[in-house]
C-alpha cells in the first residue's frame, strides 16, 4: 500500500452524516457523528470492534445516547439539584454539560500520514444558558498505527477566567463479566454507591452497583484492562485527567471507564476546576489503543 492510500476518510449518512476514518493495514476504522455531539460511535482496532451502542439512543434525537465516545465539557457527571452557582448567579446544566448536545461543524479532512477529522464547536445562545462562556472546542481525531488520539484545545473566548472540568465517557462492550482487573497505580477509590473512600488493589466488581466508583489518586496517567479473551485496551491522557470513572448498567454488556479531570460535583464545589485564562486555551490529550496478549 503506497502513502497515497494507507489512509481515507468515507462519509455516509445514517439518519446522520457519519465520517469513517480508516487504516486498511491495520484493520482499523472510527466512526464520528459531529450532528451528534461529536460523538465516536464506532472504534475497530485491529479488527476488534471496542465499542458499545444503543443504536435506538443514537437515533433518536432526543434521547442521550447510551453508547460510543460522548463527549464531556464543560462538567462531567451531575450537579447537585441540576444546578450552579457562579459569581453570584445561578445556572441549570444538564448531566455531563453541554458539548455532547450539541451538534459539532467539520474543520478540517486530513489522510497524509494518518487519517484525522478535525471538529469544532463553539458556544451559542444555548450554551450561554447553562455555562456564561463564550468558547471554542477543537477536537483532532486522530486514526494512525492502530490507535485513535483525540486531541483537544479549550479556548476561552470570554473576558474572565472558565472554569473546565472535561472528560469522556467511552462505552466499552466487555461483555456481561463486570468484575474486571484494572492496571492502575491508584491506591483509592471513590466508592458513589455509599460515599465511602476505600482501598484500590486492582480489581473492581461493577456487579449489581447502580453509581460509578472512581480512582482517585493514579500516579500515571493510563489505565488498562482486558478485552474479550485475551485482548487489552489501554488508555492513555494528559496529566490532568487525573481521576478515572469505573460504571456499568446491570445487564447490559459494557463497561465505562472514563477519565476526567475532576471529580463529580467539582463545579458545586469549586475544587479541581482548571481555570483557563482569557484569550487562551487548555490543550489536552486521549489515546485510546488495543492489543491481543500472548
Amino acid at each position: 500500500m503506497t502513502a497515497t492510500n494507507a489512509y481515507a476518510i468515507d462519509s455516509y449518512t445514517d439518519t446522520y452524516r457519519i465520517y469513517e476514518l480508516k487504516e486498511p493495514a491495520t484493520r482499523s476504522s472510527v466512526k464520528i457523528c459531529p450532528e451528534r455531539g461529536g460523538i465516536v460511535i464506532g472504534c475497530q482496532l485491529h479488527g476488534q470492534e471496542l465499542l458499545y451502542l444503543d443504536r435506538a439512543t443514537f437515533l433518536d434525537p432526543s434521547a442521550n445516547i447510551r453508547g460510543g465516545i460522548p463527549i464531556l465539557f464543560p462538567i462531567c457527571g451531575q450537579l447537585k439539584d441540576g444546578q450552579y452557582e457562579w459569581e453570584g448567579a445561578v445556572y441549570r446544566m444538564r448531566n455531563h454539560g453541554v458539548a455532547r448536545t450539541s451538534a459539532w461543524e467539520v474543520a478540517d479532512e486530513k489522510t497524509d500520514g494518518e487519517a484525522a477529522l478535525t471538529l469544532v464547536l463553539k458556544s451559542s445562545e444555548e450554551t450561554l444558558a447553562s455555562y456564561p462562556f463564550d468558547f471554542e472546542l477543537r477536537f483532532a481525531f486522530q486514526l494512525k498505527e492502530g490507535r485513535l488520539g483525540i486531541r483537544q484545545t479549550y479556548r476561552n473566548l470570554s473576558d474572565r477566567p472558565m472554569p473546565v472540568q472535561a472528560g469522556f465517557h467511552p462505552y466499552f462492550a466487555t461483555g456481561e463479566n463486570k468484575r474486571l482487573f484494572y492496571e492502575s497505580d491508584a491506591t483509592r477509590l471513590l466508592d458513589y454507591n455509599d460515599g465511602q473512600i476505600k482501598p484500590f488493589a486492582g480489581t473492581v466488581d461493577l456487579s449489581g452497583l447502580v453509581e460509578s466508583v472512581a480512582l482517585l489518586d493514579p500516579k500515571t496517567p493510563t489505565v488498562a484492562f482486558p478485552f474479550g479473551q485475551n485482548g487489552r485496551v489501554q488508555l492513555d491522557y494528559s496529566p490532568q485527567f487525573g481521576t478515572v470513572v469505573l460504571w456499568s448498567v446491570e445487564g447490559k454488556p459494557f463497561i465505562c471507564v472514563e477519565p476526567w479531570t475532576a471529580p463529580n460535583g467539582a463545579l458545586n464545589r469549586k475544587e479541581g476546576l482548571i481555570l483557563v485564562e482569557p484569550g487562551s486555551a487548555l490543550e489536552l490529550d486521549f489515546g485510546i489503543s488495543y492489543s491481543v496478549c500472548p
